[in-house]
């Protein structure tokens, strides 16, 4: 496979960077040796997140901050000053001693004028909302002692929860919450950048709202700590997302291949409109003689190529016009299938392998791998998790770690398909896509997500950053949809937020 630059190379701050427990711990630290006094950083912290509280609480309202023994606690200490002069009254109570707060931490301390409570000795009655303030993204542990005993006390009181950059319970890199109890957040409040479990499922689910607050940390220090994971979304790709020049004709929006399956020929249908409806100027699709009368009748816009003989496919790849490739949806998992998986992957064309494409290759991970490294295109591969797990056996971790895995062992750009899809990129970049509602849980869905990805590689655009951009529009297609939507209803739908984006 060629090498190409990092498809992300000289883009600046985008806000989409999300960032690991290390990484925003150095740039708390360069934003501090650039003049910056962490206790400002404190300060401001703890005021976003009372204003968070605000915005959810009334006048009036009891509020309970928690604060644990290290700078979240201080963020906590801030907050419930910040809000006791806002007129709320306000019950602190602390994880440890007081006197052991240390830094910036013992200062924040200083500057509350209240009680403060042991954790063990909390009362919630008449609390109308909590402040989590324990423990910070950093946590190593499952929760123990007073802090389960509040987690388990707040949870079976129902009350509403402002978690401190993520729900104690939770560490911040991983998709995975420590094994014992963890608060279910009605709302986190992080800082600077989002991290890995706002976004990665299940941690993702305990964060609530995730709001992103600016405390005084400038943009310039992404460039040294440079980040290689983000948020999925228009920030990310949209500058390199294709646009028709005014004099454009349909030769210079490219040109898709498809295969298509002789018995499950909807897949072909849906990937093939999808890759149309995604703006490839021309969509070839080959099939049997006896499957083609079904598509040449499914979407006219689709140029249809029987496949009389053998060498018929190698035929059609010969065409240097068509650009990119689609193989697996509804071809079968059959030996015909993987052996013109294999004339794809050595035609030189950019590939997407999908479904029965993946499937033909269990048992034989090294042999597809040797023919993406070996191959002058660019290959992109879109399991779900029962495919990862034939053709990545010995992979384990949340999702982004498994990606991140299965794209540098296999040499391709790989979509680790589920409520918190992953593109990885075999140099290290990943996105996270947070948009994909329950309801793109259904048939055929997969099917049109590989069409508008082989749609804008066909307009060469790079693999991470195409399979990235289709994977948010897909999200977000099913979500503007809403209940009911079933697969036949997404690419029809796709203009309408092309519009937005575009």
């Amino acid at each position: 496979m060629t090498a190409l630059p990092s498809p992300l190379a000289n883009q600046g701050a985008s806000g989409s960077e999300i960032l690991t427990v290390e990484q925003m711990y150095a740039a708390d630290c360069l934003t501090i040796a650039g003049g910056i006094a962490g206790r400002d950083l404190m300060e401001t912290a703890g005021a976003a997140v009372a204003e968070s509280v605000r915005r959810q609480a009334a006048a009036g309202d009891a509020i309970l901050v928690l604060c644990g023994p290290g700078n979240n606690g201080g963020d906590g200490f801030v907050a419930a000053r910040h809000l006791k002069k806002a007129g709320y009254p306000v019950q602190l109570a602390l994880l440890g001693d007081l006197a052991a707060l240390k830094g910036d931490a013992a200062a924040a301390a200083d500057d509350w004028d209240g009680p403060v409570e042991p954790l063990d000795a909390v009362a919630l009655e008449g609390i109308a909302l909590v402040v989590d303030g324990l423990f910070g993204a950093g946590l190593n542990r499952a929760l123990e002692g007073a802090a389960a005993a509040a987690v388990r006390a707040v949870t079976a009181a129902g009350l509403p929860v402002v978690a401190i950059d993520v729900p104690s319970g939770v560490t911040g890199n991983r998709g995975e919450p420590w094994d014992g109890p963890v608060f279910q957040a009605d709302a986190t409040v992080t800082f600077f950048r989002k991290k890995p479990a706002h976004l990665l499922v299940p941690a993702r689910f305990f964060c609530g709202e995730v709001e992103v607050a600016q405390i005084g940390i400038a943009d310039e220090v992404l460039q040294e700590i440079a980040p290689r994971q983000f948020e999925n979304g228009p920030p990310l790709w949209g500058a390199a997302f294709p646009r028709r020049a005014a004099a454009a004709h349909k030769y210079q929006a490219g040109h898709a291949l498809v295969l298509g399956g002789a018995e499950m020929t909807g897949a072909g249908q849906l990937a093939s409109r999808a890759a149309l409806r995604m703006g490839a100027g021309l969509v070839s699709l080959a099939c049997s003689p006896e499957s083609l009368p079904i598509y040449a009748l499914a979407n006219p816009s689709v140029i249809t190529l029987p496949l009389h003989k053998a060498g018929d496919f190698a035929s059609a790849l010969s065409d240097p016009r068509r650009n990119a490739v689609l193989l697996g949806p509804g071809n079968g998992v059959t030996e015909e299938t993987r052996e013109r998986a294999v004339l794809a992957l050595r035609s030189g064309r950019n590939l997407v392998l999908d479904a029965d494409a993946l499937s033909v290759f269990e048992g034989q991970s090294d042999s597809l791998f040797a023919l993406i490294a070996a191959s002058p295109g660019q290959v992109v591969l879109t399991p779900h998790d029962g495919e990862f797990k034939r053709l990545f056996p010995g992979l384990a971790g949340d999702r982004l770690a498994r990606a991140r895995a299965a794209a540098s062992q296999s040499g391709a750009t790989l979509v680790l398909k589920g409520p918190d899809t992953v593109v990885a990129e075999p140099g290290g970049a990943a996105s996270i896509n947070g948009s994909a509602p329950p309801w793109l849980a259904t048939a055929g869905t997969g099917d049109v997500l590989a069409g508008m990805i082989v749609g804008l590689l066909a307009q060469d655009m790079s693999p991470f950053l195409a399979a990235s951009a289709a994977v948010w529009l897909h999200g977000q297609v099913a979500e503007g949809f809403g209940p009911g939507m079933i697969s036949e209803d997404l690419p029809d739908a796709l203009p309408g937020v092309l519009q937005r984006v575009i």
